[in-house]
């Protein structure tokens, strides 16, 4: 008993006592936190889009899944540019394969999540949607609706109207920072 209440002591000295090594080089257990894991989480490095990114920032939110995919095989900037082409031939299934498999790796850990007014995790996104759509229809949109998936905006109706779709994509960027900044 003596013995285990010597070595509790021992343990338990000043920051100097425990810094210097112990002369038996035994091992003392201290609250020093681990190292952070070689593998961050998903989210932990994955950017966010704000509602006002332009279209030059969210090219440099891209940056690291675009070199995360490269890396596993398929180059974004070349796939784009063969989609942009009309004569741009379908992928193979061993292309899909390979965008697949590299999505799956890059996708949860660099690519940019949506904002947080439109992310399907925020459980006001759907809020956030309907105001965005009084809004619109307040600055003289006539067909737009919250659309199915409670996130984003359908515009011009069933007859697909060409002033509210037209109006409607112009003045919802507007809209959406109004409601932001009103929450």
């Amino acid at each position: 008993m003596a013995a285990i209440a010597v070595a509790a002591l021992t343990g338990c000295g000043s920051p100097q006592q425990a810094e210097a090594p112990a002369k038996n080089d035994a091992k003392v257990a201290t609250l020093v936190s681990a190292a952070p894991s070689a593998k961050p989480s998903p989210t932990s490095q994955r950017p966010r889009e704000r509602l006002d990114t332009t279209s030059e920032e969210y090219e440099a939110l891209l940056a690291p899944y675009n070199k995360c995919m490269k890396e596993h095989g398929v180059d974004t900037m070349e796939k784009r540019k063969l989609a942009q082409d009309a004569a741009a031939r379908p992928a193979t299934s061993a292309e899909e394969e390979k965008l697949t498999a590299a999505s799956k790796i890059c996708e949860p850990q660099y690519f940019p999540l949506p904002p947080w007014e439109k992310d399907p995790a925020n459980p006001e996104a759907r809020d956030f949607a309907v105001a965005v759509v009084k809004c619109l229809k307040g600055k003289g949109v006539k067909y737009v609706e919250v659309a199915d998936d409670g996130l984003s905006y359908a515009l011009g109706g069933d007859q697909n109207d060409p002033e509210s779709i037209s109006k409607g994509m112009d003045l919802a960027p507007d809209c959406e920072r109004e409601v932001a900044a009103k929450k």
